[in-house]
């Protein structure tokens, strides 16, 4: 070990780190990475069982087997991390090979796994005094204590696609106020069909990106969309008004700008993948709901619509549900059974009139045919054809998860992404690591996906306000 390369950092990994991310061990670029035998043992421990954590686990305990396998030197050396000519880690990896007894500090209990790892940090760092070790773990509570006892400790943060959640794309641009006067310069303007587009040259252009709402208020208010965009050039779309009940969705009409912006999104067939993000009462479901039903039951673009969600409980786990997979899922889709609710009576009430509960009645039991509540856990190896696919309470899937579930996209499926990335119930996840941001990040530029942060509660004045105060 004492051969290191000038400059590079020995980085030991904490067990949550490979159960959360099994490839962190090909993410260090040139640096070390040192396996205690306290974090296989952990490894061996919860590789049972059919959950993800446990799934993760075994493909780990896979990766160390792989570059183990294909080393042929003394492991005590260290073993290079890159197995072939395309993995980008240059550096080695050091199994524990030796006990280290005695080198825990006196005021931690021997017995507890974290406490040897940190014990075998201490080892680490007074063999190799010049060299930085720096312990690489998600638990907030083992980085304290390692700090605590003068040891160098990071999160691991090579998932996470930002590290402050306010520079998450928004999907929504104010135009400056001096926009035209900068960029109207030569402007085209046409029309195909009912919309209207505009061609404009500037600065601003190359900062722009394909399905960008961007708007301008004032006198003559401006709400378009970004149809193409590059170094000087952009092309935008005037959205369609869906504030006005002229252009309701399924009896729904939008109550703000970005709930305008999400329909603009929802209802473009040429849009594969839609993203929403909002606080408790900004409208994400019922938006998302009422789009699903137009293009399903009257436009007929998608032959049904799937809803679901992770089934992470707020409070204390009420135990097994009898029934099927739906009877199952059903306490989870409370969310969706009151959005239906409000949607079938709004619909009942146009068709029937004051005929009453059986227009209410045969409306709800049409829609319920047509929408399917599945679980997430029945989901891989799954192809869904001309599907609409709302998966909700994104916030809490795992990056992995969540590519799981898009790319079970068949042809004419369209996704749609709900969450709050501030109610993440799923452990060790954060705002900079959860799904629906990883999504968000990564989706963003391509033509066929668009985005918006819905930003105004409109569930109550009671609900806008606990969101402020509480």
């Amino acid at each position: 070990m004492n051969d290191a390369v000038a400059g590079t950092k020995l980085f030991v990994l904490d067990t949550n780190v490979l159960m959360h991310d099994p490839a962190s061990l090909f993410r260090f670029a040139e640096h070390d990475i040192f396996i205690p035998i306290m974090t296989l043992e952990e490894l061996d421990n919860n590789k049972k069982g059919m959950s993800e954590v446990a799934r993760n686990a075994r493909q780990a305990s896979r990766f160390l087997d792989d570059i183990v396998s294909h080393s042929k030197g003394d492991i005590k050396l260290g073993i290079p991390l890159a197995r072939s000519a395309v993995d980008t880690a240059t550096g080695k990896l050091f199994l524990q090979t030796e006990a280290t007894n005695g080198s825990i500090p006196t005021n931690l209990p021997i017995g507890k796994a974290d406490n040897h790892i940190i014990g075998v940090m201490m080892y680490l760092q007074k063999q190799q005094p010049k060299r930085r070790v720096v312990l690489v773990s998600q638990d907030i509570n083992m980085r304290i204590k390692a700090r605590a006892v003068g040891l160098q400790a990071e999160d691991y943060t090579n998932d996470k696609v930002l590290e402050d959640a306010d520079l998450l794309y928004t999907g929504a641009l104010e135009l400056p106020a001096d926009f035209w006067n900068t960029h109207g310069e030569g402007m085209k303007s046409w029309k195909k069909g009912s919309h209207t587009f505009y061609r404009v040259h500037g600065p601003l252009c190359g900062s722009l990106v394909p399905n960008e709402c961007v708007y301008q208020e004032g006198g003559s208010p401006f709400y378009a969309i970004v149809k193409e965009a590059d170094d000087g050039t952009a092309v935008f779309e005037v959205v369609t008004d869906y504030t006005h009940s002229k252009n309701s969705v399924w009896g729904i009409t939008a109550r703000n700008r970005e709930q305008s912006f999400a329909l603009n999104l929802l209802m473009n067939p040429d849009v594969d993948f839609v993203s929403l993000l909002g606080q408790a009462g900004t409208g994400k479901t019922l938006l998302a709901v009422a789009a699903g039903l137009q293009q399903t039951l009257e436009k007929r673009l998608y032959s049904e619509i799937i809803f679901t969600r992770v089934t992470v409980p707020v409070g204390e786990d009420i135990g097994f549900l009898p029934g099927t997979e739906e009877e199952k899922m059903r306490p989870w889709m409370g969310a969706l059974d009151d959005n239906l609710e409000v949607l079938s009576k709004i619909e009942g009430d146009k068709t029937e009139g004051d005929s009453g509960d059986w227009g209410h009645a045969a409306t709800r039991d049409l829609i319920r045919s047509r929408i399917k509540v599945k679980s997430l856990n029945f989901m891989r190896g799954r192809t869904f054809l001309s599907k609409y696919l709302v998966i909700d309470e994104a916030q809490n899937l795992t990056p992995k998860q969540m590519k799981t579930l898009i790319t079970r996209a068949g042809p004419g499926t369209k996704v749609v992404c709900l969450g709050n990335i501030a109610q993440i119930d799923t452990p060790y996840l954060t705002e900079g690591s959860s799904g629906l941001t990883h999504v968000v990040a990564r989706f963003m530029g391509w033509s066929h996906s668009g985005h918006i942060t819905l930003k105004r509660g409109e569930r109550s004045r009671l609900a806008d306000r606990a969101g402020e105060v509480l």
